[in-house]
């Protein structure tokens, strides 16, 4: 049976650097259907940002090569079994076309669960003013097990805070639904190489036992991110400090998604607010859940 150790925890990769590039930035913008001016009015003053969700664009190198990059600490066996699970992003500034940017990680986590073995990469990236953003993306393994009980879970940030009891199920922000084109899953592989066959090929994606190509996990915590900055923070990116979910179900291009968000109250101060959200399918189903949001 293969086993990943978590004596991998702490594990470093070894640091790369992308520059960012304003065409990249822009596609990536349209690619997940936000005409925000922010993204791609270049004649703005002081320029143009990126979507907050393109942090996973410069980060996708690490996923692509984990094995490689933590070498044979991680049975390459187990990287045929592994799946995106979650991810949570803290932005610290917006990143800006035009830097440099250099990543550095870690492995921060690995624990057992019924499915198998997750593991969680804690990512950072610095442009030439200081940091931009840190990035926890967990992986599933499934089927590979876990030695012993696991380590690092207690370092993982927070990434849904109930909400007090007195505030019941707070109020509702945002209800917004979100068609997802045939088009979108071939457009986002294009406009971002984050690439794998189950989102661009019929063929290959009913050879392992999916009905059809499915829409990227990122490109719809992407939507949601979009729905969420244009409909409750007035579009301003730069009023995003957080954003984390978890990937609980398939989106198949062509249907309407329901992005939904409540404030919720816990750790909140005068300058911050916490909300929940999730996004669901046409048949109800979850396809994001425990979706968490701190803003500005």
């Amino acid at each position: 049976m293969t086993v990943i150790d978590p004596a991998i925890v702490g594990l470093e990769i070894e640091p790369f650097s992308r520059r960012l590039d304003v065409r990249d930035s822009m596609k990536h913008a349209a690619a997940v259907g936000d005409a925000n001016p922010r993204y791609l009015d270049d004649a703005r003053p002081g320029g143009v940002v990126a979507h907050p969700l393109f942090a996973v664009v410069l980060t996708w190198p690490v996923m692509t090569g984990l094995s490689e990059r933590l070498g044979d600490r991680l049975p390459p066996e187990a990287v045929l079994s592994m799946v995106h699970a979650g991810e949570h992003l803290i932005f610290h500034e917006p990143m800006r076309p035009g830097d440099d940017i250099r990543i550095t990680g870690r492995v921060a986590a690995v624990s057992p669960v019924s499915a198998g073995t997750l593991l969680v990469l804690c990512l950072e990236a610095a442009g030439k003013n200081g940091p931009l953003f840190t990035e926890y993306a967990t992986a599933l393994f499934r089927g590979v097990a876990c030695r012993g009980e696991g380590r690092g879970r207690e370092t993982l940030p927070a990434s849904a805070p109930k909400p007090a009891a007195k505030s019941g199920p707070g109020e509702t922000v945002l209800d917004e639904r979100v068609f997802i084109p045939p088009e979108a899953a071939h457009l986002y592989d294009g406009c971002t190489d984050i690439i794998f066959p189950i989102h661009t090929s019929n063929a290959f994606a009913r050879a392992v036992g999916l009905p059809g190509v499915i829409y990227q996990g990122t490109a719809t915590l992407a939507r949601a991110a979009t729905a969420f900055c244009n409909g409750v923070l007035g579009g301003d990116p730069a009023r995003l400090k957080e954003i984390a979910c978890r990937f609980s179900g398939f989106v198949s291009p062509g249907s309407t998604l329901r992005v939904h968000a409540r404030g919720i109250s816990p750790d909140s101060t005068a300058e911050d607010r916490d909300y929940g959200f999730s996004v669901y399918r046409e048949d109800g189903a979850e396809a994001l859940g425990r979706g968490f949001v701190r803003a500005r």
